[in-house]
């Protein structure tokens, strides 16, 4: 769909300079990296905690794009583009998300919850594809930017939309649901994730159903305190293990989903055994019955879904041994899920439990480890290796524990060759790095993989940034081609990064970057005469 500046100006309120209104867009970014038609793009200057969209308009007017929405225009740039100046660019652009989505009558899924979010959403469009051409949140883009920019994909040959949404304290939900504005809400589990974010379970309750304050139908797992807290006015497609007061009421047996609805009665064959997979499952089967599909339909695809390779990966380790990888999370409810996950698909009769220190609770410190306790001991866990000063003083009482104060000091310490023939779930928080200890305990196969991490890199080059003083220009090696790392992939995240200058050994490897598309600034170490007239 097209706009043009004089159309966007009163949807976000903004004040505009520049000398062509009519000038149109047919396209939003926030990433100067991903731009997909310059002149079309219309770019929210978004300020970050290490980056400032701001700093990129002078480089994005150069490669040709023309409109901006800023808080302020940056120096010697008035009058070189429009700029359509607001107070608060993140605000804006979720001003005109909202209105974006009231372009279009489609009918739209939301989702929200603790847990399976993303694979929810997965699930429902390889479900539901068949019949709909459906627009969806890209990966796990369920933030105050990520809602947005996904509604905001729509396209008139959409007819389906499904997008989740993410919260993490209260006042952010109010903002998303107009942008999203659900016809069909799911809420999945409610865990402890972001506990701390709210005053107690039902506050939080209460600002994720905010989302579903205008939609036709809500469908959930019948529970006695989100019934207490929905709006009688809702309507509501329930489902539930053990009330008959739901609408759907399910029993499990084995690899079967017994569905009682509407007086009728029929199986399914559910693909999983594990808690969180099955409760995905059925929010997924629910929405199949609110949208009319007929039981021979449900019974034909729902067999057919497919892991999330999100979390909890199952893979080969050394010394026969089986590694479950959920080395991205760590709270909780996520523990008991991947405890059962474990339990699901353990190969050996010992288990071994890697567990990082426990965030996002809501419980206080003596409590929570003594239901983390209680919980390994009823999952009979053999081992438990602890990484984490907190984890490490709470559970030194637990048989078979060991401690470690942090992932440096398991890799350097401990000894392989102590794992054989055992289950392993590795599992701890983002910032523990456990991904080294699944690669340390990964059996390897008969091939050779360097890989590169370029958020790593970013976290450098900004720590080191942080430490000049303000003006300081800032030169990067990436000589001998990235030092075997990929000069170009390397040099273009430094571009991003808006360092001064690159420096390489030889001019053939500056030419290399040159005739790649890098044209910042590049500085031949040690330039040769024969070498001279290839440089200019």
């Amino acid at each position: 769909m097209i706009f043009t500046i004089k159309n966007i100006v009163p949807v976000i309120a903004a004040k505009w300079y520049g000398n062509d209104e009519n000038c149109t867009v047919d396209n939003v970014s926030i990433d100067s990296r991903s731009l997909q038609n310059g002149s079309g793009t219309l770019f929210f200057a978004l300020a970050g905690h290490n980056h400032n969209g701001h700093d990129y308009i002078e480089s994005l007017i150069t490669k040709g794009v023309s409109n901006f929405v800023v808080h302020h225009i940056p120096e010697k740039l008035s009058g070189k583009a429009n700029f359509l100046v607001v107070t608060d660019t993140l605000q804006s652009l979720q001003q005109f998300a909202a209105y974006y989505r009231k372009l279009f009558s489609i009918p739209v899924i939301g989702i929200t919850g603790s847990n399976g979010k993303t694979i929810v959403k997965e699930w429902l469009n390889f479900l539901l594809s068949p019949e709909y051409n459906i627009i969806r949140s890209p990966k796990s883009y369920n933030s105050q930017v990520g809602v947005p920019l996904s509604v905001i994909g729509i396209n008139e040959k959409h007819n389906l939309g499904i997008f989740e949404a993410g919260i993490s304290t209260t006042g952010e939900m109010e903002k998303l649901e107009p942008i999203i504005q659900p016809t069909i809400g799911i809420l999945t589990y409610i865990g402890t994730a972001h506990d701390e974010g709210f005053s107690d379970r039902r506050q939080k309750i209460t600002e994720k159903l905010r989302l579903f304050q205008h939609t036709e139908v809500l469908i959930y797992q019948k529970n006695d305190t989100i019934d207490s807290l929905l709006d009688a006015k809702l309507k509501t497609f329930s489902w539930s293990f053990d009330d008959p007061k739901a609408d759907v009421v399910i029993q499990k047996q084995g690899n079967s989903l017994n569905i009682t609805y509407q007086e009728h009665h029929f199986s399914v064959t559910v693909p999983f055994q594990d808690a969180a997979s099955v409760e995905n499952t059925i929010h997924c089967l629910m929405t199949l019955l609110y949208l009319g599909y007929t039981e021979s339909v449900i019974q034909e695809r729902i067999p057919n879904l497919y892991p999330m390779e999100m979390r909890l990966q199952v893979k080969n380790g050394i010394h026969n041994c089986t590694i479950i990888d959920d080395s991205y999370s760590s709270d909780y409810q996520s523990l008991k899920i991947a405890l059962d996950f474990l339990e699901q698909h353990k190969t050996h009769q010992k288990k071994t439990v890697i567990l990082s220190d426990i965030f996002q609770s809501g419980f206080p410190i003596d409590e929570l480890y003594s239901k983390v306790t209680r919980l390994l001991i009823n999952n009979k866990i053999e081992r438990v290796i602890g990484i984490g000063e907190t984890i490490s003083r709470y559970m030194i009482d637990y048989k078979g524990f060991i401690a470690f104060k942090n992932t440096s000091d398991f890799l350097n310490l401990y000894n392989p060759t102590a794992f054989e023939n055992e289950t392993i779930l590795v599992k701890g928080a983002r910032n523990f790095h456990f991904e080294e200890i699944v690669t340390l305990l990964e059996e390897k196969t008969h091939e050779t993989v360097l890989e590169i991490n370029l958020n790593a890199i970013s976290h450098n080059l900004n720590f080191y940034k942080s430490k000049l003083k303000p003006g300081t220009k800032v030169m990067v090696m990436v000589k001998a081609f990235g030092y075997g790392s990929g000069s170009f992939e390397i040099a273009k995240l430094l571009a991003h990064h808006k360092v001064d200058y690159l420096g390489v050994a030889f001019a053939d490897e500056g030419i290399a970057l040159r005739n790649a598309g890098i044209d910042m600034p590049i500085i031949v170490m040690n330039p040769e005469n024969s070498a001279f007239s290839a440089m200019i």
